[in-house]
C-alpha cells in the first residue's frame, strides 16, 4: 500500500528522531498548527459566520470531513477483503486529507472563488483545490530550499526565483489533496467557466508527486486517500449543511421533498445527478429523497406512515401528522441530529475498494443506491439553499468585496501589508505579482476582508489598526 518514495519530501529532512510519529503524522501536525488552517474558522461554509456562531464554518466542516474520512478508512480496514489482502489504509493520511481539503477556499465561499477566478483569468485563474496545493507547497512559511540566502526571509531569492516549499510535506500527503488531474490554462477568456485543477506554477510539483507515488500509472491521477476524502466531503455536505439549513429555519424535510416534486426543480436536480449516475430516472431521485428524509411520522408498530395504507377518512389526520413530524425534524435538535447520524452511518457503510496493481490508485466504489442518496441530498441542498435569494444577496456583496480588493491592491502595492508588498517587489513577472496578491486576498477570512475593505473605502479608518 505504501513505499519509501511516498514519504520523501521536496527538501529531505531527518525523519529518525520522531518519537514514534510517522512522517504522515508529522504532516498532520504541521497542517494543524498552520495559520491557513486556523483561518478556516472565519470562512463561510453555508451561512456567513457573522449570522451566528452556531452554524458550521469551513474549519468545523473540515473537522467533520476528517472524522468521516477516518471512519471510512477504519471501516474498510476492518471489513474490506481487498484492503485485508493488500494492507491497511493509513488513517493519519486520510485524516490529513480531510482537514486540508478546503484550505484554499477564499472568503465568502464559492462566490469569492468565482470573483478571484475572474480577476486572475489572464494570469492562470483561481480555483480552491489548486490554491490548497499552492498553500501547502509555497504560501505557508515554514520551509525553503537549502540554497536560499537566509537573509531573504520571505522565501524569494534576490534574483526573483521562488525558493518557498510551504510545509514541505511528504509526496503521499500532497497526493491526498490532488483532486483534479488537470493543469489550469494560463490564459482564459472572460466567458470561460471555472476550471478545476492545479496552477501551472505547481506543475513541476505535481510531476514529482506522480513520480514518487505512482510512476507507471497512466490514467487519471487520484489516490485512494483522496477518493476517501472526496466521498467524505460529499457525505458531510449532503447531511450537515442540510442540518444547518433546517436549524436556520430555511426549510423542513416536507418542504424539500415537496419542492423536488416541482417539474422545473426536479428537472434541474436530474441534470445535476446524471453526470454521476447516467441512467438515473426522476422517479428514482424522488424515491431516494423520500427514503432519506423519512419525514412521515412512525406508526405504533414503528413503520413509516407513508408505507401504510390510510383510509380516506383518516387522510386529513395523517397529512397533519406528516406536517407536524416534518416540523419536528427541523426544529427538534434530538430528532434532527438523529437523522443526520443515521444518514452518515448508512452512507459510510456503502463504500468498498476495487484493487489496482498499484494500490495507491485503487478506486473507491459506492453502492448505487447510496451514491444516489448522497447526490440527491447534496444537489437538493445546493439548489434550495445556496441558490436562494437570501443567500445570494449576501454572496453578491462578498463577490464585490473580493473583486474590489484585488483590483485596488493590484493597482496600488503600497496598500499591501509590508511582508506581502516585499514578496510582490521580489518576484519578477506580472503573472507572479498578481499571484502573490491573489494569495493574500484568498487567505483572508470573511471578517478581515470586510474590515480591510472598510479601511480602504469606508468613511473612516484608524491608523493604529494593523493590516
Amino acid at each position: 500500500m505504501y513505499t519509501k518514495k511516498d514519504t520523501a519530501r521536496i527538501r529531505q529532512e531527518d525523519e529518525k528522531e520522531l518519537l514514534g510519529r510517522t512522517p504522515y503524522r508529522r504532516d498532520y501536525g504541521r497542517l494543524l498548527h498552520s495559520p491557513s488552517f486556523r483561518r478556516l474558522q472565519g470562512k463561510t461554509q453555508l451561512f456567513p459566520g457573522s449570522e451566528s456562531d452556531f452554524f458550521r464554518n469551513r474549519l468545523t466542516h473540515s473537522l467533520e470531513v476528517a472524522q468521516i474520512a477516518k471512519g471510512i478508512a477504519q471501516y474498510l480496514n476492518a471489513t474490506d477483503p481487498v484492503i485485508k489482502k493488500h494492507g491497511e489504509i493509513n488513517e493519519d493520511l486520510v485524516e490529513f486529507a480531510g482537514l486540508a481539503h478546503d484550505l484554499g477556499h477564499p472568503p465568502f465561499g464559492h462566490n469569492g472563488e468565482r470573483a478571484l477566478d475572474a480577476c486572475m483569468k489572464p494570469y492562470g485563474g483561481f480555483e480552491g483545490n489548486a490554491q490548497t496545493l499552492r498553500i501547502l507547497t509555497k504560501v505557508e512559511r515554514k520551509v525553503y530550499r537549502e540554497n536560499l540566502d537566509p537573509t531573504f526571509v520571505h522565501g524569494i531569492a534576490e534574483d526573483g526565483s521562488d525558493a518557498r516549499l510551504g510545509l514541505n510535506l511528504t509526496y503521499r500527503s500532497l497526493a491526498s489533496i490532488l483532486k483534479y488531474d488537470s493543469e489550469i490554462p494560463l490564459k482564459r477568456t472572460a466567458k470561460d467557466k471555472l476550471h478545476k485543477g492545479y496552477y501551472g506554477s505547481e506543475a513541476d510539483i505535481v510531476a514529482e508527486i506522480k513520480k514518487h507515488v505512482a510512476p507507471t500509472f497512466t490514467g487519471e491521477f487520484k489516490t485512494l486517500e483522496c477518493q476517501i476524502m472526496d466521498i467524505a466531503d460529499d457525505i458531510a455536505y449532503s447531511t450537515y449543511d442540510l442540518e444547518d439549513a433546517m436549524k436556520a429555519g430555511f426549510t423542513t424535510p416536507l418542504d424539500l421533498v415537496s419542492r423536488a416534486y416541482q417539474k422545473r426543480f426536479l428537472k434541474a436536480l436530474h441534470e445535476k445527478i446524471k453526470p454521476v449516475i447516467p441512467d438515473v430516472t426522476q422517479a428514482e431521485i424522488l424515491a431516494a429523497l423520500m427514503e432519506s428524509m423519512s419525514y412521515s411520522p412512525p406508526t405504533a408498530d414503528g413503520a413509516q406512515g407513508r408505507d401504510i395504507e390510510v383510509d380516506a377518512d383518516d387522510a386529513q389526520d395523517r397529512d397533519i401528522e406528516t406536517y407536524q413530524y416534518s416540523c419536528q425534524i427541523a426544529e427538534n435538535s434530538y430528532v434532527r441530529t438523529k437523522m443526520s447520524s443515521r444518514l452518515v452511518h448508512e452512507f459510510m457503510m456503502g463504500i468498498s475498494v476495487k484493487a489496482h496493481k498499484n494500490m495507491a490508485m485503487a478506486t473507491i466504489e459506492v453502492k448505487r443506491s447510496i451514491r444516489l442518496k448522497i447526490e440527491a441530498l447534496k444537489h437538493l441542498t445546493y439548489l434550495s439553499m445556496i441558490m436562494s435569494p437570501r443567500l445570494k444577496v449576501v454572496e453578491h456583496r462578498g463577490e464585490e468585496i473580493v473583486k474590489k480588493l484585488f483590483e485596488t491592491l493590484s493597482s496600488n502595492h503600497n496598500l499591501l501589508p509590508q511582508d506581502v508588498r516585499t514578496l510582490v517587489d521580489l518576484v519578477k513577472t506580472e503573472e507572479e505579482k498578481k499571484r502573490v496578491i491573489c494569495d493574500f486576498v484568498a487567505g483572508m477570512t470573511d471578517r478581515y476582508a470586510v474590515e480591510f475593505y472598510n479601511r480602504l473605502f469606508g468613511s473612516a479608518a484608524s491608523l493604529f489598526v494593523p493590516i
